[in-house]
């Protein structure tokens, strides 16, 4: 059995070697070479007001030179709003989003973008890659909200919210010239 512990004890240490490295800090980075190399990031957005938790997870792609909607999105189609995987929405409490009630859970969220307002749909089906899969039948809700322009042209596409003021904030879509808000009322 002695002889068996240096040999444990090389295993532990390369697959601690293989699998991630300490900073400065004692933080441990993991490398995931599927995630490392890929063009669009992975960016979480959250907000917490009084016990209600939302997050969106979401593939962060940009525009390097392209034209976005209309062009690289088309219009009236649906998009996974974000690359790679479908965007998700997880929300710990139920809210209203633009006035629709969403019950606490998690959702893949698509939309489909036009110039003048975009679809909302949140979708039941998780795990989809892109829209490639998306099934309106697992649809929980859809709804419309307006879409405008941008102050200045946004290269990564950005999906955060607002400050919480008296129970209420908004979801923000932002990239390239156009920008979607979407209200939410937290109950």
């Amino acid at each position: 059995m002695k002889s068996f512990q240096p040999y444990l004890l090389f295993v532990i240490l390369f697959t601690g070697l293989i699998a991630g490295c300490r900073t400065e800090s004692g933080e441990i980075v993991t490398k995931d070479p599927v995630v490392e190399y890929r063009k669009s990031p992975i960016v979480i957005s959250s907000v917490n007001h009084e016990g209600t938790y939302i997050k969106v997870v979401y593939g962060q792609p940009y525009k390097r030179g392209r034209e976005i909607f209309g062009g690289l999105e088309p219009y009236g189609e649906v998009w996974r709003t974000g690359a790679n995987e479908a965007t998700e929405i997880t929300l710990t409490k139920d809210i209203n989003m633009a006035g629709n009630p969403i019950e606490a859970g998690t959702y893949a969220l698509f939309t489909i973008p036009e110039p003048e307002d975009w679809t909302i749909i949140l979708n039941t089906k998780l795990g989809q890659w892109g829209a490639f899969t998306y099934d309106s039948q697992y649809d929980y809700v859809r709804f419309k909200v307006p879409a405008e322009n941008a102050e200045e042209i946004i290269e990564a596409l950005t999906i955060s919210f607002d400050e919480v003021e008296e129970n209420e904030t908004s979801l923000s879509i932002v990239w390239d010239t156009t920008r979607v808000e979407i209200p939410i009322e937290f109950l």
